[in-house]
């Protein structure tokens, strides 16, 4: 009622009123006032709410909201009921929004029109009012709920859910029509879109690493995660080149001495080539035999323990729950033909991981010069040496190692000494024998940081 007469109080351009009659009660111009900017400070204040509720509300992520549900927080199930369907709630703020606005304006305008003429009343009034709202109604309460996003959503959600209720009539009719306009222009679908994408979680890794929140170590374990399900079985194995085996007709007792001086607890026993995998022996499994004596002397096809032949295209996650299973410690991997590849064992999947583990006095795979180089074996992955050195070199359907690139470069075999260019980075053979690529050197040609150009002096 008093909004009302708020709205029709003016009487006539550039009119200055003495009093006004407001449901039979006459009202003088200092009280009518005082009235109106009461008015405009609930509305300001309404104004704030929706704006913050805005940026809290679509500042949760999904993962953040189903937390709070199950920790019970008062508000949460709110939150997630508004949240399932983001356009309508979307829509509900900024309706709420605009009529709160428009209507502050309005007011705004009737009262400063009991001292000025219309053109000036206008004018003073949208300076005015466009100050209050972006200083008290968007600039602080948004500042607000940024810093208390969970706590400020979990307090707006229930008035929210009766404001949507109140203006269902409008909300609806709006819903509708910006779903009609939407249609019409791109772009609409990110707002109904659900968690973060992979891009996203990997600038959010870049920028803790900047902001010193993650250490170097620390972003390379969570983007080796991230390649996780993405890696296949012939990225990780030892390829057959690089395979110790045990040929089926020795004893124990020698395959036990073959297993000290290779270095390793186990390794694939194999009838005539590798291409025919008996199984693994296992010094560890022996310790067990209390018929150690008679074991030693039997051939070591008699005790090796059952393996699994895996395709090198079968990804690596499948093939550790497919290990963990069996309680398998090596598999063996194969081509399309059924030619043995090489091996991968629980060690090889842990290190896509963890990186890197080492024993004895094994060197690193990639031993980092600095920021522009490093000098990496030549079965290191491609994904490792892009991830250190923060570069982008490909990876094709026949190579995933940095020689396997080189050698696709080439187009031949390469030399010991040769360099490669791609892009601005340089491939260096360090290290060949036996045409094997054992080392290189990768150096990155950095643009140098911009320092602005010269002075009068120096030019």
């Amino acid at each position: 009622m008093i909004l009302s007469a708020l709205l029709g109080a003016a009487t006539g351009s550039g009119t200055v009123l003495s009093a006004v009659s407001v449901a039979g009660v006459e009202l003088g111009q200092t009280e009518f006032t005082l009235i109106g900017a009461l008015i405009i400070l609930m509305l300001l204040t309404c104004s704030g709410f929706f704006s913050s509720s805005e940026i809290a509300m679509f500042s949760l992520s999904p993962y953040q909201i189903d937390a709070m549900v199950e920790d019970g927080k008062p508000g949460a199930r709110a939150i997630k009921a508004l949240k399932s369907d983001p356009h309508r709630l979307l829509v509900t703020i900024l309706v709420g929004n605009n009529l709160v606005n428009i209507t502050m304006s309005s007011v705004s305008t009737t009262i400063v029109g009991f001292y000025f003429n219309a053109s000036t009343a206008v004018l003073v009034s949208s300076l005015g009012i466009t100050s209050m709202v972006l200083l008290f109604g968007e600039s602080a309460p948004k500042s607000y709920a940024v810093d208390n996003t969970e706590t400020w959503a979990r307090t707006v959600a229930r008035p929210l859910r009766f404001v949507g209720r109140l203006l269902w009539p409008l909300v609806t009719l709006f819903y509708y029509l910006t779903r009609l306009v939407n249609r019409l222009t791109p772009g609409s679908a990110s707002l109904e879109s659900s968690y973060v994408t992979r891009e996203e979680i990997q600038n959010m890794i870049n920028t803790g690493e900047r902001e010193g929140i993650l250490d170097e170590e620390e972003r390379r374990m969570i983007q080796r995660t991230l390649r996780f399900e993405n890696t296949v079985t012939k990225e990780v194995m030892t390829p057959r080149l690089d395979v110790e085996a045990i040929p089926g007709e020795m004893t124990v007792e020698e395959a036990i001495k073959e297993c000290m001086s290779s270095g390793h607890a186990r390794l694939p026993v194999y009838n005539g080539s590798l291409d025919d995998v008996a199984g693994v022996f296992d010094i560890r499994e022996l310790n067990h035999d209390s018929d150690y004596e008679r074991a030693a002397d039997l051939e070591v096809t008699e005790v090796v323990s059952p393996t699994l032949r895996v395709p090198e295209s079968k990804n690596i996650d499948e093939l550790l729950v497919e290990m963990r299973e069996n309680r398998l410690e090596m598999v063996i991997v194969v081509d399309e033909f059924g030619a043995t590849e090489g091996i991968v064992t629980i060690e090889d999947i842990v290190e896509e991981i963890v990186g890197e583990i080492l024993v004895g006095d094994e060197e690193h795979p990639i031993e980092t010069v600095d920021d522009t180089e490093v000098l990496a074996r030549g079965e290191v992955n491609i994904d490792e040496v892009n991830t250190v050195l923060d570069i982008d070199l490909p990876e094709g359907e026949e190579f995933e190692t940095i020689a396997g690139f080189i050698f696709s470069r080439a187009g031949r075999l390469v030399e010991q000494g040769e360099t490669f260019e791609y892009e601005n980075v340089t491939l260096h053979a360090e290290q060949v024998e036996d045409t094997r690529i054992q080392k290189v050197r990768v150096t990155v040609d950095r643009p140098a940081a911009d320092g602005g150009g010269p002075t009068d002096e120096e030019s």
